[in-house]
């Protein structure tokens, strides 16, 4: 068992030696918005699924709730609807949950060439045009209704001018076609863009769709509270047994 582990592990060394990008994955620190999350079996379980904005405010969410929820996340970035529809039934998986506070948006609105790299608005198409974006959101929020958890959508917060690949006042469009599905399904809203609007000159990057680290803790504040206010309320699964 000794000699095998000896080869693996002289096997892995020679790869990394061979191939730098490796060796400098290898060397990456793991995000804490992944880290295993130990249930205390006395707290509700909440899960945040979402792309890099929701891996920004994660940790402070987590510690904002500590001795109040559970607070999981998806193991990845959430990406755009697509990947969700492919991934959506492993990151539910077996257990339960009472709140899900959920986005997608920023990766179905931005431009992408033919071999799947952000580009330019006049090199590119949608990666999820709006109507394909509509069709996905319903078929998620169904399913995540499956659950019987309280749902809670996140509106995708502001593209501001200069960022690659993505055009100011698309997500205005998009969040426009998202609220419509939520109202339509009897989804709770936060308006996170709304929030983060006002804002944007102290906590966001500039040209950039991303937060800095003090403005994802700000962003945490909002989603916060709208998480906590749900664990008052009564779940989905317990509105159906009254």
């Amino acid at each position: 068992m000794f000699r095998t582990g000896l080869v693996a592990a002289l096997a892995t060394l020679a790869l990394l030696a061979c191939d730098p990008a490796a060796a400098q994955l290898q060397r990456r620190p793991t995000n804490p918005a992944f880290a295993k999350v130990v249930d205390n079996p006395d707290l509700p379980r909440v899960l945040l699924i979402g792309d890099s904005i929701s891996i920004g405010y994660t940790v402070p969410v987590r510690k904002k709730l500590e001795g109040e929820a559970n607070v999981h996340r998806i193991p990845t970035n959430g990406g755009p609807t697509t990947r969700g529809l492919a991934q959506i039934d492993a990151w539910l998986g077996d257990g339960h949950w009472d709140v899900i506070h959920f986005n997608w948006g920023l990766h179905d609105l931005k431009y992408m060439d033919e071999k799947g790299r952000l580009v330019d608005i006049a090199n590119g198409k949608q990666q999820v045009p709006l109507a394909e974006y509509e069709a996905n959101l319903r078929k998620l929020v169904t399913r995540l209704k499956e659950t019987g958890a309280h749902l809670i959508w996140c509106a995708t917060t502001p593209v501001p001018p200069g960022s690659v690949g993505r055009e100011p006042g698309d997500e205005v469009k998009y969040n426009a076609v998202a609220a419509r599905v939520m109202r339509d399904m009897g989804v709770e809203i936060n308006d996170l863009y709304g929030y983060a609007r006002p804002r944007l000159s102290e906590i966001q990057r500039e040209a950039n769709v991303h937060f800095t680290t003090a403005g994802s803790a700000v962003l945490a504040d909002q989603v916060v509270a709208t998480i906590r206010a749900a664990l008052k309320q009564p779940s989905d699964e317990q509105n159906k047994n009254n």
